[in-house]
């Protein structure tokens, strides 16, 4: 590679740590990138995880540091979360994402119409929902967020706001920073399946952590300093774009 790829790895992954961390669907700019680069689909969809592992220490610990990351109630929902992406990256070495990515891309711009009908479900969190053991009902959702999330990635960080705001009560804010936490927690998992199958290019995956990383460091701050409105029109757009391209079989 020369070092214009070097560059171009480094600002895709900027723009994906920061996508990433305020919304989701940030591997939508780094997965078609890699297959450019010449890595098979599957080696780029692991090579991607190394990124966003890093990206997302980088993200934690900047939402711990500005006390709006609720550990507990993360790791009670990482725990269904890892579960399924262990599943989905087992499904992902193996079988097409073809119909998986349709199905998204049309729940994804249902989500962008929901956000913007009923904002205030985004805006307030209820702290009653969000407090000790996940229900059964929200064990199932972020299991099959985590399948999701262990199959492709992209655009699991908008599945996993939805489950946050809509089913366990989060404002955006704080959503995000357990959205962070968790996905942390089920990288780990997801990338050692990609990992046993020989599926990741380290060299690549720590180059594109790079900006990932940095990505992430600006928009936790953005998202603590300018709050919940500024987070949830960043949203909209990501999950607007994301649907279309989802549909359009971007990164595929």
């Amino acid at each position: 590679m020369t070092w214009i790829h070097y560059a171009a790895l480094i600002a895709a992954g900027f723009g994906a740590g920061y996508i990433n961390t305020l919304a989701g669907s940030g591997s939508l700019l780094t997965l078609p990138l890699l297959i450019f680069l010449g890595l098979p689909a599957p080696v780029a969809n692991g090579t991607n995880r190394v990124a966003i592992l890093l990206q997302n220490v980088v993200g934690v610990s900047s939402f711990h540091k500005r006390k709006v990351l609720d550990v507990r109630s993360g790791l009670w929902l990482a725990l269904p979360a890892v579960l399924g992406s262990i599943f989905g990256a087992r499904l992902a070495v193996e079988i097409d994402e073809a119909v998986m990515r349709n199905t998204i891309g049309v729940l994804m711009l249902v989500m962008a119409v929901v956000i913007v009908v009923r904002p205030k479900r985004w805006l307030q969190g209820r702290a009653d929902h969000h407090e000790g053991r996940p229900s059964a009902a929200q064990f199932i959702i972020f299991f099959a967020i985590g399948v999701y999330g262990g199959f492709i990635q992209a655009g699991v960080g908008i599945f996993l706001l939805a489950g946050l705001v809509l089913g366990a009560g989060f404002d955006l804010v704080r959503a995000n920073a357990v959205k962070v936490f968790v996905v942390l927690f089920f990288t780990v998992f997801a990338l050692g399946v990609f990992v046993l199958h020989d599926q990741v290019r380290w060299d690549i995956g720590l180059i594109l952590a790079i900006g990932n990383m940095a990505g992430a460091w600006v928009a936790a701050r953005m998202a603590v300093e300018r709050g919940a409105v500024f987070v949830r029109w960043i949203l909209v757009a990501v999950v607007l774009v994301s649907g279309v391209a989802l549909l359009l079989g971007v990164g595929r």
